[in-house]
């Protein structure tokens, strides 16, 4: 799978919204604005790695603006964009991406579908989302009188994010350093380097002006009350040991169960429900057993991993439904503690939380006392 990285240039003024705070730590919908393109980045699964370029005047918003969320340290930007842009790539060396994404914070809408395009077309390439121009275009005087009708064939408006292969980009910026350049697509071009068009979105739109902010306000709005579902399912062995962790509780039995981890079998389902919910791959694409980091680590952080992803989204979890199966241990004495476990993870009250255990009726592996397996359900609200 192709190794991506996204840079967010968040280091502007936004002088044209007449704010005295920057644009993109406005608060939109309860959330600043860079908050929900960084959500949306961190939850995708083809993402590995996401920095911001912040100004220095800005460390405490910023803070806001990620908390919780699986960014990298930001990095200051420069005295202009195109300087925050090669001080961003630069600081991905250690990285080494395949390829990388560069985006306006300023953009708050990007979604999953149009990251996909981008990076399909990037690997060899530069890839940049665009709308056709539809609208006549007309060509006036300095008085605003019109001096000609402008060809609107083959004209698109562009979007962000553009995407590049790194080693590429990163050379060619530093290449262009110094130079005014209008965006990392004419960088690309300076370089001779290709750059292709992919389809892009009305709603990647950018706030410049007030009417584009209230603009963005009717889109949260309008996305008011969606409502997803994410499922998981997890299977874990028995081994020689004195306990089980189950729902974050410790279980005292003959056996333990193997895993990376601290094989939660109950926890790692409920980890990809809620992963599942927001679109964000699953616990073996976010934390990889190969990785050592994650060797004997509690399976709660799993959880709350995800659970921050959700509410960088905008969203909150409503309800989950888990299903322990296994003819032993038996679920019934840990029920109450298990669920007081997962509501408080979770951050909703106990009544939102259903742990339940059942066998298959000493049908297949886990009938034959071999393991246990799990089973759960997450509801998100946005």
């Amino acid at each position: 799978m192709v190794k991506c990285a996204v840079i967010v240039v968040a280091a502007g003024r936004g002088h044209r919204l007449e704010k005295t705070t920057p644009k993109q730590y406005l608060p939109l919908n309860g959330r600043p604005v860079l908050t929900h393109c960084l959500a949306t980045f961190c939850a995708h699964p083809a993402i590995s790695a996401v920095r911001v370029v912040i100004h220095p005047d800005d460390e405490g918003l910023y803070a806001a603006a990620a908390k919780g969320l699986p960014v990298l340290p930001p990095v200051y930007g420069g005295a202009e964009r195109q300087d925050s842009v090669r001080i961003g790539l630069e600081s991905l060396k250690d990285e080494n991406p395949d390829v990388v994404l560069i985006h306006d914070a300023a953009r708050p809408f990007i979604d999953a579908a149009t990251i996909d395009r981008v990076i399909r077309a990037a690997k060899t390439q530069g890839a940049i989302p665009a709308i056709p121009v539809v609208d006549t275009l007309k060509k006036a005087d300095d008085d605003k009188k019109i001096v000609d009708t402008v060809d609107r064939s083959n004209l698109w408006r562009v979007q962000t994010p553009q995407g590049f292969p790194y080693a590429a980009i990163l050379n060619a910026h530093e290449q262009a350093a110094g130079r005014a350049l209008t965006d990392d697509a004419a960088v690309a071009e300076k370089a001779g380097l290709p750059v292709v068009l992919v389809d892009g979105s009305d709603d990647n739109f950018k706030i410049t002006t007030p009417a584009d902010f209230a603009r963005a306000q009717q889109v949260c709005l309008d996305k008011k009350g969606d409502v997803r579902t994410g499922t998981g399912f997890d299977v874990h062995a028995f081994a020689d040991g004195n306990g089980v962790w189950l729902c974050g509780v410790f279980v005292p039995f003959a056996k333990k169960l193997e895993g990376h981890s601290d094989a939660d079998v109950a926890l790692h389902a409920l980890t990809d429900a809620l992963l599942g919910a927001v679109g964000a791959g699953d616990i073996g694409l976010r934390f990889p057993p190969s990785d050592d980091r994650w060797k004997g680590k509690e399976s709660s952080f799993f959880v709350q991993y995800a659970v921050d992803l959700i509410h960088g989204a905008g969203g909150r979890v409503s309800n989950v439904d888990i299903t322990v199966i296994c003819e032993e241990p038996k679920i019934g004495p840990h029920r109450f503690e298990m669920t007081e476990k997962i509501a408080g993870l979770l951050g909703v009250s106990p009544d939102r939380v259903n742990v339940k255990g059942t066998t298959t009726e000493k049908l297949g592996f886990t009938g034959r006392k071999e393991g246990i397996a799990a089973q759960a359900v997450a509801t998100v609200v946005f």
